[in-house]
């Protein structure tokens, strides 16, 4: 360990990033009243990737920062989760959206209380590849969180839509941080693969719209955007249509 004081301040900033990184976002999604570009999978796969990510770092003992850390990232993801699934182009029904939030609370609840009183005596032991497994459970969450919104940039030729940028940004800023907090502290390489995960593909999702920019909106003519909104809005309206033409089927159906 190079500095446990440094350490803890480095984790401490990147935990208020991590606190405060999706209240951007989550203003956004109000605001606009609608989630279109944000997948709802994006989010819940964040939600379940902090439950093996909070056992982690409780079977492992980190500090106490680090423990609170995935907990407040669950609770912010769940309120954008929440959100995506509410706002179009999702608009679920209010009680299965509460049965959802249910369902995943109580699973969070049981698994860190069962998991976290059986593995830390084992971890005292020295027995540590119980606790390694969730780590490498909630990297592959992490990441795989990460994807939908490069299937939405490649509807886009990979211009951003619906995903804020200061949300990016802190979001980004708390991985660095948070990378920086374990390399001058236990040199969790677990942890350090955590956060670098985040970092990369966030990086990648603001390269891909600096291109975007580049080829269409600063250097381009312009035409090849208002192509692609044309065709965008097409689809939508083709989307729209066909669900119009399942729900009267159904009805008709019914009357039947």
């Amino acid at each position: 360990m190079i500095s446990e004081k440094a350490a803890t301040a480095l984790a401490t900033i990147g935990t208020v990033c991590w606190c405060v990184q999706l209240i951007p976002q989550i203003i956004f999604n109000y605001r606009q009243k609608d989630c279109e570009g944000l997948p709802p999978l994006m989010m819940l796969l964040w939600v379940i990737s902090g439950i093996p990510f909070a056992i982690y770092f409780m079977v492992t003992k980190g500090n106490i920062i680090l423990q609170i850390q995935p907990h407040l990232f669950m609770v912010f993801c769940g309120v954008s989760y929440v959100q995506s699934l509410y706002y179009p182009p999702v608009q679920l029904d209010r009680r299965k959206i509460c049965a959802s939030v249910a369902a995943i609370v109580l699973v969070d609840i049981g698994m860190e209380i069962g998991f976290t009183l059986w593995l830390r005596p084992l971890y005292a032991r020295g027995v540590h590849w119980p606790s390694l497994i969730f780590g490498i459970l909630a990297s592959v969450l992490l990441g795989l969180g990460l994807v939908p919104p490069y299937f939405e940039l490649a509807k886009r030729q990979g211009r951003v839509v619906g995903i804020n940028f200061v949300f990016l940004f802190v979001d980004s800023l708390g991985a660095w941080l948070s990378i920086a907090s374990v390399i001058v502290g236990n040199m969790d390489t677990m942890g350090i693969i955590l956060y670098s995960i985040v970092a990369a593909l966030e990086l990648g999702i603001f390269a891909s719209h600096f291109v975007w920019c580049c080829r269409f909106k600063w250097f381009g003519n312009g035409t090849g955007l208002q192509d692609q909104e044309v065709q965008l809005h097409n689809s939508e309206k083709a989307e729209s249509f066909n669900e119009e033409v399942v729900d009267q089927t159904y009805e008709v159906t019914n009357n039947k």
